[in-house]
């Protein structure tokens, strides 16, 4: 009697685990997994729509558990109500809820924003801080808000950006064994260039919007699979 031989067993969203193996990852295949995501993304940027580091600090605030291109279709109406510190600070707490609802969670945002515009204009004198602590203090801002305005705005590699992309795809790449956004950072930080930070969460951002997508990454086209300990392995 042939016995058949068990298939694969197919990963899925609801199974995914970072795959098993040791790290850190070897730095050649980091290398590759750089130099590919140079190839791909070399422009790479935030793609929230803002003029002033203001509003990429409201911008990401929204980006809560929605999608950038929700935020950019509520911004610009927001921005020309409420465009300073000072203004969005008074803003009626029914208006500023009205105006972000369709980004989900909009009450607890709209206190959010008016609670961070009241303190930037209080103790910063209407100026976004360049600092970390300055920025945790700030209702609504944790450490991915903060790195996101660090970065974007200033330009200074405080950490790294882990949103749901950057944790899904650090898993997949072999960049990390953890499952939460602290860790996976802290992983991130330790394994990476500092001068690749920035860029590398905005590379890997782009990637798992157009590639790497949560329920079906396209690895037939991925330039990344060949160093991908994940691909093709789910579904």
């Amino acid at each position: 009697m042939v016995m058949a031989k068990p298939h694969a067993r197919t990963v899925t969203k609801a199974t995914r685990k970072p795959p098993r193996q040791s790290w850190p990852p070897p730095p050649r295949r980091i290398a590759a997994i750089l130099a590919g995501l140079d190839h791909l993304y070399p422009s790479a940027e935030c793609e929230l729509v803002r003029d002033d580091p203001f509003q990429l600090l409201c911008a990401t605030i929204l980006s809560a558990q929605c999608t950038d291109e929700r935020v950019n279709r509520v911004t610009p109406g927001l921005f020309a109500r409420f465009p300073t510190p000072a203004t969005m600070a008074k803003a009626p707490p029914a208006v500023l809820e009205d105006i972000v609802r369709s980004t989900g969670f909009f009450r607890n945002k709209a206190k959010n924003l008016v609670g961070a515009a009241h303190l930037l204009d209080a103790k910063w004198h209407g100026e976004v801080p360049r600092s970390m602590a300055k920025l945790l203090e700030l209702p609504g801002v944790a450490r991915k808000t903060a790195n996101v305005v660090l970065g974007t705005a200033f330009g200074i590699a405080e950490g790294v950006v882990v949103d749901t992309h950057v944790m899904r795809l650090s898993q997949r790449l072999g960049f990390t064994r953890s499952t939460t956004a602290e860790h996976i950072e802290r992983d991130l930080m330790e394994i990476l260039p500092r001068p690749r930070w920035i860029l590398f969460s905005h590379q890997l951002i782009w990637h798992g919007r157009r590639v790497c997508r949560a329920r079906k990454p396209d690895c037939d086209t991925c330039p990344l699979a060949p160093h991908c300990p994940s691909a093709f392995r789910e579904s």
